[in-house]
C-alpha cells in the first residue's frame, strides 16, 4: 500500500498517467491481500477509489467511475458511524456520485451526492482541518442541483458554503485556488440567473486570483484558465467591450494548448474556445472565425461520449454555428444540420432540466430560419409552440427571461407578416416591450431589442397610422444608437431600415438615421481585419448602395453640408482606413506619439497575429489622445468645415447615382456652402449603358498589343468605334459635365483646377475628356479626406525620381513591351543625375522596386499592370520574375512620397462591383503615402509611353527646377494635349488621368 500511496502522491504533483497506473496496480494488490475483517480494509478501498476517480477524470472511461463508486460504497459500509474517517469516506462517496451525475445526468445520483455530503459536513467538527473541504464539496452538489433544477435556494446554499469554505482556508493552503474557483463558479451562476453585474465582477476577481495562485505546471491550470475565459466572455456579452473578448480568447487558447489530446476535458476546452470565436465572428464578421468555431465544436461533439450529460449542450452549441453559417452563406444544408442538432439536443435534455427552455428556444431559431427560407407555415407554428414552452419554463427572475420574450415576439412577428392577423402583431409588441423593460441599461443586447421594438411599431404604424407609434419609433431607434452594441451588423441594418421608414413617413429623421448608420462603419469594417476580409464585407454589406441611397434620400431634406459629411464616411472606407494609419501626430507628447505610430504601423504592415490586442490598445490610446488640447476630434469623422478645405485649390465635384435620381454636389471653395446640381436627363440605366459601351470600346487589351483599326465591339453596318466614342463623350459632356461648368460659371469660376469625385455608376466615365474646350485641368480623388492629407504633407531635400522599366516579365503570358526602352531613354534624357535612379529589365525585381519605393519621392513605372476583378487587392504590377500586388503596396511605409506615374494598363480602373472603394493601383499608391498619381482607366498603347513620359517630365523638371506634386496634373494635361494634337484615336489619349493634388 505504501508504494501505491507513493505513486499516487507523485501523480498528484506530475499528472503523469504512468504514475497513476502504477498507483492503481499497487493499490489493487494491496486491497486484494487485505482480509475482509482487517481494520485497514475500508481505508485501502477508499484509496483505491480515489485512484480510479483520478483515472476517470483523466481518460473519461465510465468503467473507472463505476469502480470508484463501488469501492467508495464498500469503504463507507465497512466504516463504523463513530469512526473518525466516516466523514471523509462519506465525502469521497458523494464525489463519486457527483461525477456520475455529471457524466450520465441521473438526478438520483445528484440527490445521493447531496445527501452524503450533508452527512459528511455534519460529522465534521467546526475546528477540523477538513471542514473547508467538506463544505466546498457540499457546495458543488448544491451548485449542480441548481443548474439541473433551477431552484434559486440551491444556488444561495452553494454560495454560502463556498464562502464559508474559502474563509476557513489559510492563504498559503494548496487548495486555496480551487476554493476561489468554486466560489467564482457560484457567483457566475447567480449572475446568469439574476443579472447582477456585481456578481459577475466578483466571479472575475476570484477566477483571476485562482489562476494567479495555480503554478504553470499544475494539472488544474488549464481548467482555471478556461473558467476565467468564461467570465470574460460573460462580461463581453453584457458590456460589449472588445478587450474582454480578446482576453477570453487568449485564455481559451492557452487552456486548449495545456490540455493533453487524450484528456477527458479536451472536448470542454475546445467548446470554450469555439464559443469565444463565435462571439468574435458575430462582432467582427470574419468568416474564418466562424469556420474555426464550427471545427472546434464538431471536434468537441465527436469527443463527447453518447451518454455524457454535456452531449446536449454541445450539440446545441454546434447547431448555433451551423445556423450562423447558414445566415452568412445561405447553404440550406447548414440549416438542416442546425435543425438536426437542435432537435437532438432537445431530445437529450430531461423535462425537469433547467436548460430545457434554452434548448427549446435554440430550436425555434432554426425552425424560424427554415420557415423564412422555404415558407412552410408548419415550421413557423412549431417555432411559436417551442417559444411559448421555453418562456413558460423560464422563472420570472431569470436573466434569460428577456431573451425568451424577444424570441417569442419574433415568431409572432413572422406570423403577422405571413397572415396579417393584427393580434399577432399586438402580441409581438407586448413581448418586445417586456423584453426591453427587463434588459438592463448597460446590457449590449439593449440596442438590439430597442431596434426590434421599433420595427414592430413601424409595422403597426403602417397598418393603423397612430401618431404615438411614429413618435415612439424614432425614440426607440434614437436610444438604441446611444448604446454600445455587440452586433454592429444588426445595428447597421436597423439604421438603414430607420432611414427607409423615415423617408416614407417622417423625412425629418432621415439625416439622423443615416448618420447613425455610417457612424457604425469603423465597427463593421474593423481595422484589425486584413484588407481582403474588409473587401468581402464591403461586398456583403453593399455600402456603396447604402451611401447612394442615403444621399438621394437626404439631398432635398437637409443642408448639403450634412450630406457631404455622410458621403465622406461611406466613400473608399478601406482607402481612408489606410490613410488614417499614417495620420500625423505632431503636437502630441513624444511618448503618446511614438506609441500611436508604433501601433498603427503594426496594423498597417499586417505583420502581427495579435491584431485584436493591437486594435484595443490603439483605441484606448486614441481616447487618451482626445483628452489632449486641440485633439478632441482626433480620427473622428470630419465636419464640413474641415472637408471643404479640400477645395482650397479648385472646386470638387461629387457625383451620386441612384435609381431614382442622379445628382452632383459642388464644393466651390473653403468659404462657400456646397451647391446642388440635378442631372435631370441622367438615369442609372443610362450611366450603366454608357459604361457598357465604354467597356466594349476599350476591351481587355493590355499595353503592348498592336493597334487595331477596328476596336473591340465593332460590327459591320454599325457606327465606327470613333463615332461611338465621340457619341459617348458628347452625351457625358451634354448631360453631366456641361451642367457642372454652367453652375461653376454662375459662381464666377471658369477655369483653373477641377477635381471629380465620382461615385457609383459615375465611376469610370471619362469626365476629364468631354469638354470641347480646355477650361479646366482635371483631376480625380477618391475622398475629400485624401486631398486634405495630401495638402498637409510636404517633402524636403532633393526629390529623386525612381524609374522602373520592364520590357519582358516571362509571366502571365505578358507581351514584350518594345516602347518601354524608348520611354526610359526619353526620361533619362530629360532628368539628369543626381535626380534619377533607374531599374531596367532583370534589375527590376520585386525587392529592388520595393527598395526604390522607399528611397525615391517620385516614381515612374513602365511595365504591364493587371486589375484583378475578383480580388482587387491582388491587382498587380508585373515586374521581372515577380509581381508587386496592391495589397503589398498598401502595407509599405513610404516616406516623402510625392507622385507616382503608372505607365501601365488598368492602374486606375478599380473594382466594378465596389466602385466607391478606389481598389486600383493608383488609389493604392495614394493610400500608401503618395500625394498624387498618374494612371490609366484602361489599356494604354505601348507606343504612347515615350511621348507622354517625356512631355510630363520635361514640364516637371523644366529649367532645372525641383518637381512639385501640385504641377503633376498640369504636366499630364500638357502631355495629353500634345498627344491629341497628333490626331490620335480616342482610346490612346482618353485613358490617362491624374489623381490627388
Amino acid at each position: 500500500m505504501q508504494l501505491g500511496r507513493a505513486f499516487q502522491s507523485r501523480y498528484d504533483k506530475s499528472n503523469d498517467l504512468a504514475d497513476l497506473q502504477a498507483a492503481l496496480q499497487y493499490k489493487q494488490e494491496s486491497v486484494k491481500h487485505t482480509p475482509e475483517d482487517h481494520s485497514d480494509k475500508a481505508g485501502r478501498l477508499q484509496s483505491l477509489a480515489v485512484s480510479f476517480t483520478d483515472r476517470y477524470r483523466q481518460l473519461g472511461n465510465l468503467q473507472d467511475l463505476e469502480s470508484a463508486l463501488q469501492y467508495d460504497q464498500e469503504a463507507v459500509k465497512l466504516t463504523p458511524d463513530d469512526h473518525s474517517d466516516k466523514a471523509w469516506r462519506l465525502q469521497s462517496l458523494a464525489v463519486s456520485f457527483n461525477d456520475r451525475y455529471r457524466r450520465l445526468g441521473n438526478l438520483q445520483d445528484l440527490e445521493s451526492a447531496v445527501q452524503y455530503n450533508q452527512k459528511a459536513v455534519k460529522l465534521t467538527p467546526e475546528d477540523h482541518s477538513d471542514k473547508a473541504e467538506r463544505l466546498q464539496s457540499l457546495a458543488v452538489s448544491f451548485s449542480d442541483r441548481y443548474q439541473r433544477l433551477g431552484n434559486l435556494q440551491d444556488l444561495e446554499s452553494a454560495l454560502q458554503y463556498d464562502q464559508e469554505a474559502l474563509k476557513l482556508t489559510p492563504e498559503d493552503h494548496s487548495d486555496k485556488a480551487r476554493r476561489l474557483q468554486n466560489l467564482a463558479v457560484s457567483f457566475t451562476d447567480r449572475y446568469r440567473r439574476l443579472g447582477n453585474l456585481q456578481d459577475l465582477e466578483s466571479a472575475l476577481q476570484y477566477f483571476q486570483e485562482a489562476v494567479k495562485l495555480t503554478p504553470e505546471d499544475h494539472s488544474d491550470k488549464a481548467g482555471r484558465l478556461q473558467s476565467l475565459a468564461v467570465s470574460f466572455t460573460d462580461r463581453y456579452q453584457r458590456l460589449g467591450n472588445l478587450q474582454d473578448l480578446e482576453l477570453a480568447l487568449q485564455y481559451d487558447q492557452e487552456a486548449v494548448k495545456l490540455t493533453p489530446e487524450d484528456h477527458s476535458d479536451k472536448a470542454g476546452r475546445l467548446q470554450g474556445l469555439a464559443i469565444s470565436l463565435t462571439e468574435r465572428y458575430q462582432r467582427l464578421g470574419n468568416l474564418q472565425d466562424l469556420e474555426s468555431a464550427l471545427q472546434y465544436k464538431q471536434e468537441a461533439v465527436k469527443l463527447t461520449p453518447e451518454d455524457h450529460s454535456d452531449k446536449a449542450r454541445r450539440l446545441q452549441s454546434l447547431a448555433v454555428s451551423f445556423t450562423d453559417r447558414y445566415w452568412r452563406l445561405g447553404n440550406l444544408h447548414d440549416l438542416e444540420s442546425a435543425l438536426q442538432y437542435s432537435q437532438e439536443a432537445v431530445k437529450l435534455t430531461p423535462e425537469d432540466h433547467s436548460d430545457k427552455a434554452g434548448r427549446l428556444q435554440s430550436l425555434t431559431v432554426s425552425l424560424t430560419a427554415r420557415y423564412q427560407r422555404l415558407g412552410n407555415l408548419q415550421d413557423l407554428e412549431s417555432a411559436l409552440q417551442y417559444d411559448q414552452e421555453a418562456l413558460k419554463l423560464t422563472p420570472e427572475d431569470h436573466s434569460d427571461k428577456a431573451g425568451r420574450l424577444q424570441s417569442l415576439a419574433i415568431s409572432f412577428t413572422e406570423r403577422y407578416q405571413r397572415l396579417g392577423n393584427l393580434q399577432d402583431l399586438e402580441s409581438a409588441l407586448q413581448y418586445k416591450q417586456e423584453a426591453v423593460k427587463l434588459t438592463s441599461e448597460d446590457h449590449s443586447y439593449k440596442a438590439r431589442r430597442l431596434q426590434s421594438l421599433a420595427v414592430s411599431l413601424a409595422n403597426r404604424y403602417r397598418r393603423l397610422q397612430n401618431p404615438t407609434d411614429l413618435r415612439d419609433i424614432h425614440q426607440y431607434y434614437s436610444l438604441s444608437f446611444q448604446i454600445n452594441s455587440s452586433t454592429p451588423e444588426l445595428s447597421w441594418e436597423a439604421a438603414l431600415h430607420w432611414g427607409s421608414f423615415a423617408a416614407q413617413f417622417d423625412p425629418t429623421y432621415c439625416i439622423t438615421a443615416y448618420m447613425a448608420a455610417f457612424s457604425l462603419l469603423p465597427e463593421l469594417l474593423w481595422i484589425g481585419h486584413s484588407i481582403s476580409v474588409r473587401h468581402n464585407l464591403l461586398h456583403r454589406l453593399d455600402i456603396s448602395k447604402a451611401t447612394s441611397t442615403a444621399i438621394k434620400t437626404c439631398i432635398n431634406l437637409s443642408p448639403l453640408t450634412f450630406i457631404v459629411e455622410i458621403l465622406e464616411q461611406g466613400l473608399a472606407t478601406t482607402f481612408q482606413q489606410m490613410l488614417q494609419l499614417k495620420t500625423a501626430v505632431d503636437g502630441l507628447p513624444d511618448e503618446q506619439a511614438h506609441k500611436f505610430e508604433e501601433l498603427s504601423m503594426k496594423l498597417y504592415s499586417e505583420g502581427s497575429d495579435d491584431s485584436m490586442s493591437i486594435v484595443n490598445q490603439r483605441n484606448h490610446l486614441i481616447k487618451e489622445i482626445r483628452k489632449q488640447p486641440g485633439f478632441q476630434f482626433f480620427l473622428l469623422p470630419k465636419s464640413y468645415s474641415a472637408l471643404c478645405q479640400a477645395a482650397q485649390r479648385g472646386p470638387v465635384v461629387i457625383l451620386n447615382s441612384h435609381k431614382e435620381s442622379c445628382d452632383g454636389i459642388i464644393i466651390l471653395n473653403p468659404t462657400s456652402d456646397p451647391v446642388h446640381v440635378a442631372f435631370s436627363n441622367v438615369t442609372l440605366d443610362l450611366l450603366h449603358s454608357h459604361s457598357v459601351v465604354l467597356k466594349a470600346l476599350y476591351g481587355q487589351r493590355v499595353r503592348g498589343q498592336s493597334v487595331s483599326t477596328r476596336l473591340f465591339g465593332y460590327k459591320e453596318g454599325l457606327l465606327s468605334s470613333k463615332e461611338r466614342f465621340a457619341n459617348m463623350l458628347t452625351w457625358v459632356w451634354t448631360h453631366i459635365v456641361e451642367p457642372v461648368y454652367k453652375t461653376l460659371e454662375s459662381h464666377g469660376i471658369s477655369g483653373g483646377r477641377l477635381w471629380w469625385l465620382p461615385t457609383g455608376a459615375f465611376t469610370g466615365l471619362p469626365l476629364h475628356a468631354c469638354p470641347p474646350s480646355d477650361h479646366f485641368i482635371h483631376s480625380y480623388t477618391a475622398t475629400l479626406g485624401s486631398l486634405l492629407e495630401a495638402y498637409k504633407k510636404s517633402s524636403s531635400g532633393v526629390k529623386k525620381l525612381g524609374i522602373v522599366g520592364v520590357t519582358q516579365t516571362d509571366s502571365e503570358g505578358a507581351n514584350y513591351l518594345k516602347g518601354v526602352g524608348l520611354e526610359v531613354e526619353s526620361i533619362l534624357s530629360t532628368v539628369q543625375e543626381p535626380y534619377v535612379s533607374c531599374l531596367q529589365g532583370a534589375q527590376a525585381t520585386v525587392d529592388a522596386v520595393r527598395t526604390q519605393l522607399q528611397n525615391c519621392s517620385w516614381l515612374h513605372l513602365a511595365c504591364h499592370g493587371t486589375q484583378d476583378l475578383i480580388q482587387p487587392p491582388k491587382s498587380r504590377l508585373l515586374l521581372y520574375e515577380g509581381n508587386l500586388e496592391l495589397e503589398t503596396i498598401l502595407r509599405m511605409p513610404l516616406q516623402n512620397a510625392e507622385v507616382v506615374f503608372l505607365a501601365a494598363c488598368q492602374t486606375a480602373m478599380g473594382d466594378r462591383e465596389l466602385v466607391n472603394e478606389s481598389f486600383h493601383l493608383g488609389g493604392g499608391f495614394i493610400a500608401a503615402g503618395f500625394r498624387g498619381a498618374i494612371g490609366t482607366l484602361w489599356s494604354m498603347q505601348d507606343q504612347d509611353g515615350p511621348l507622354v513620359a517625356k512631355a510630363v517630365y520635361s514640364y516637371l523638371f523644366r529649367n532645372g527646377r525641383q518637381p512639385q506634386a501640385t504641377d503633376a496634373a498640369e504636366a499630364l494635361y500638357l502631355a495629353v494635349k500634345e498627344l491629341r494634337e497628333r490626331n490620335v484615336s480616342y482610346e490612346r489619349w482618353v485613358p490617362f488621368i491624374h489623381m490627388g493634388i
